[in-house]
């Protein structure tokens, strides 16, 4: 299988591991990034590597952040991207049976590397099971297409996120 896998580096060293196992068991695999642990914002990785996904260079992709949840959300920005954040091996066999989810997400920080091998498995291994959920695949590409429209950007300065006027002094796990 045509896996890509890529990361922020809070996610490197599981990256790592999980891309070494998966080429012992023979997938193809592409490494998105980084190339060593060093500051890497995940938009940056996980939006490309979904892309990838979406266009069928890959059939599958990982994203590792500390939680998963930057990644799932940078990776769900791209359509027809379907990108779950996944802790356990029932939950990564669900996504892909009934939302025929293409991209899985891991938090490195909360899943310990046995487990995350597990999870990747059970997404891999597992299949889109169609009939009543394919109706319900439509409805979401509806909603995506309704909330994907095209929106005037606004000016660089003029609209800042309310994080903005936090404190720009970051966590040292950040």
């Amino acid at each position: 299988m045509r896996i890509a896998i890529g990361s922020d580096h809070a996610g490197y060293e599981l990256k790592q591991r999980l891309r070494e196992r998966l080429i012992e068991q023979g997938h193809r695999v592409t490494d998105f990034g980084p190339e060593a642990p060093e500051p890497t914002d995940y938009p940056d990785v996980a939006a490309p590597l979904a892309e990838s996904v979406v266009a069928g260079q890959h059939q599958l992709g990982i994203v590792i952040c500390s939680n998963g949840v930057g990644v799932s959300i940078a990776a769900n920005k791209v359509r027809g991207a379907r990108a779950a954040l996944c802790g356990d091996p029932w939950s990564a066999r669900r996504a892909r049976q009934h939302t025929d989810c293409n991209v899985l997400a891991l938090g490195a920080y909360v899943t310990g590397h046995a487990l995350a091998g597990e999870i990747v498995d059970a997404f891999i291994e597992s299949e889109f099971e169609g009939g009543r959920h394919v109706r319900r695949l439509a409805k979401l590409a509806a909603v995506e297409a309704q909330y994907s429209e095209p929106t005037e950007r606004p000016a660089e300065n003029e609209a800042q996120p309310a994080s903005a006027e936090r404190s720009t002094e970051l966590s040292p796990m950040a």
